[in-house]
């Protein structure tokens, strides 16, 4: 491997566990506020959307230009995100945090086989195997989890209903993000992924939350975890398309694994919490899937160019370019 290629891998897998650091601590946060009687998983990702509307939203208007993917594309991708983080986070009113951690891991399959129909990726035998590692290294998390953690929740099938539902509006949504920033700009998707995300929620609020949000007892605290859960989150969408741009759904899902044992170095750092000797080989075979991933990924794509993995033209707009060539040269035949 050359050098750039090296550095480039090193690169991804940092902003992969990066983005798995936030989601870490969104999870911890959520979970303090769910923990102090606050059910109101829709208000906590309208900050989130908020922010983004307000920081991405400001530099698109000094921009001064215009959409180059439709608002109806960005309507349709805030729709999918608001209602799988709706799902995922209610999850925990029903199931255990086990059992939500496991069921997570169905966006996986969900996003390759996206992936492999809308974007046309293609996957090596090899690209499977590293994902099969960094799953097997989350089982053993898991695994160790029964034993800290038990219980199975109040009402376990629709718990597990609503992660598996929640996991299915991530795929659309992580495959939707990879589209439109490969296809074209950053700031745009966040922007217009806020601006609708907020129009979405409000309404979604008024409708499924009115209530809970009322009840709910404002105090210092409070207004600190609200502010630390979306802070976390806005920093996850922030570094998100980084690393959908340069390797693209299926690493950024799979790098998400680790977030469970951020998950645990807060718990360890906050609370003391003894570690069981699986996260430690967890840990390691999840880099070693993680890995495995990226190399084949970078081998085998587009004949190892890594350039080529940051931008994929998706066919409307290679048979836009291609018909821009044959008109060029038309007109230069003509000229001739």
């Amino acid at each position: 491997m050359e050098r750039k290629e090296a550095w480039r891998l090193a690169l991804v897998l940092f902003l992969g566990q990066l983005v798995s650091f936030f989601i870490a601590i969104a999870s911890f946060t959520s979970s303090l506020i769910a923990e102090l009687g606050t059910d109101t998983p829709l208000t906590q990702s309208w900050f989130t959307y908020l922010s983004l509307s307000l920081v991405y939203g400001a530099v698109f208007l000094f921009r001064g230009q215009r959409l180059m993917v439709p608002w109806y594309w960005y309507l349709a991708l805030a729709i999918v995100d608001v209602q799988g983080n709706y799902l995922i986070v209610k999850a925990y009113q029903y199931t255990s945090i086990t059992s939500v951690t496991l069921l997570d891991c169905w966006t996986i399959p969900w996003v390759i086989i996206l992936t492999w129909i809308a974007l046309g990726t293609r996957y090596s035998p090899w690209q499977f195997v590293g994902a099969a590692v960094c799953v097997l290294g989350l089982g053993l998390v898991l695994l160790s989890d029964v034993g800290v953690s038990g219980g199975g929740g109040s009402k376990p099938i629709i718990g597990d209903t609503l992660v598996i539902a929640g996991t299915v509006c991530y795929a659309f949504s992580n495959v939707g993000e990879e589209f439109c920033v490969k296809r074209k700009d950053r700031v745009e998707l966040l922007a217009m992924l806020g601006i609708f995300g907020v129009l979405v929620g409000t309404c979604e609020i008024a409708v499924l939350e009115r209530k809970d949000l009322e009840s709910v007892k404002w105090s210092a605290t409070m207004i600190c975890l609200f502010g630390g859960f979306a802070a976390a989150t806005f920093l996850f969408y922030t570094v998100v398309p980084f690393v959908m741009k340069m390797s693209g759904a299926t690493l950024f899902n799979l790098s998400l694994l680790t977030s469970d044992m951020w998950a645990v170095a807060i718990r360890v750092f906050f609370y003391h919490d003894q570690v069981d000797w699986l996260y430690y080989l967890a840990f390691g075979l999840v880099a070693i899937g993680l890995i495995i991933y990226s190399v084949k990924e970078n081998n085998t794509a587009n004949g190892g160019d890594p350039e080529a993995l940051q931008y994929e033209r998706i066919p409307q707009e290679s048979s836009a370019v291609n018909g821009q060539h044959e008109t060029c040269s038309d007109t230069n035949t003509e000229r001739a």
